[in-house]
């Protein structure tokens, strides 16, 4: 194969290696291609391509890492990872892993890591690269990275997010959910809801938000079957779509472009968060980006009409 066929042939692994290390679909996409400038400007052919290519596209995604976290920690209210549709890579062996893995709730446990752990744990808890081959990748000896690897399972575990296992029932509890939601049942909405359920957003400060995460079922029922028939008044839809591997959706203003995304995470039957994620910087990679703050507006005005 030529240099170009056996990187496009690896491309997929690449960018979901990228994603999970640091949660921005632009970002990754920027150190896959990064990477292929690396690969071609080498004069010399690796014994393994996709042994250079993942160690290349793992130490971009540290060093670009290291410098997000700054910008992170100065980001205004709840930081979320940008929204993936679907994952690229696929591989019947390592199904679950590359499921859980790309969830916004383990993305988030993830954000607790150093660079070189959360590195470490992507390519051999989710990838099952070799130690060797994670040595190689990271820079570090075999036995730094086993340590390492215990250090990022110990965070992992305390948090780690469970889900439904039946992809089916997650799916009937999805449809139901946004059912109520388009019908403004409030009633119906809540007996879905676990008691402690939470909806988050993130804005960023670039978009209309909640001021703070909405707790209880009662509230949550409360706040989402009151805002969206005010929102359908003005044309604003929904499409179901997995949102990182969960059951979620893409909203629309009434031209079709994307107002935000919504993922749930559902655990015994119920739905346990919501989280949406409207900061325009996050949702170029979906399409068109509405004018979220236009849409707040109109909705304001759909509810003093009501009133």
């Amino acid at each position: 194969m030529s240099k170009v066929e056996e990187f496009e042939e690896l491309r997929p692994l690449l960018f979901s290696i990228a994603y999970r290390i640091l949660g921005s679909v632009g970002e990754a996409e920027d150190a896959v291609q990064e990477t292929w400038l690396r690969f071609d400007g080498s004069s010399t052919r690796p014994t393994s391509a996709k042994a250079f290519l993942s160690a290349a596209v793992t130490r971009i995604s540290i060093d670009v890492l290291r410098s997000a976290r700054v910008r992170r920690e100065e980001y205004v209210g709840p930081w979320f990872p940008e929204p993936l549709l679907s994952d690229p890579y696929q591989d019947p062996a390592q199904a679950v892993e590359l499921a859980d893995s790309v969830s916004m709730a383990a993305l988030l446990l993830l954000e607790r890591l150093s660079p070189l752990e959360r590195a470490v744990f992507v390519l051999r808890e989710v990838f099952a690269f070799e130690f060797g081959e994670v040595a190689a990748a990271v820079g570090r000896s075999e036995p730094a990275c086993r340590q390492l690897l215990v250090r990022a399972r110990r965070h992992m575990e305390a948090g780690r997010p469970r889900f439904e296992a039946d992809r089916q029932e997650r799916h009937e509890l999805a449809t139901r959910f946004f059912d109520a939601l388009k019908s403004g049942d409030v009633d119906g909405l809540r007996d879905l809801l676990a008691a402690d359920v939470q909806l988050v957003g993130d804005g960023g400060g670039k978009a209309p938000q909640l001021a703070k995460a909405v707790m209880g079922a009662q509230n949550v029922a409360r706040v989402l079957g009151t805002v969206f028939p005010l929102m359908s008044r003005i044309d604003v839809t929904f499409e179901p779509h997995e949102v990182n591997g969960q059951p979620g959706a893409i909203f629309r203003d009434r031209d079709g472009k994307v107002l935000h995304t919504l993922a749930l995470d559902v655990l015994d039957g119920q739905i346990q968060t919501i989280r949406t994620v409207i900061n325009p910087d996050k949702l170029g990679h979906l399409g068109p980006v509405a004018d979220a703050w236009a849409v707040d507006r109109e909705v304001k005005q759909a509810r003093r009409r009501m009133n």
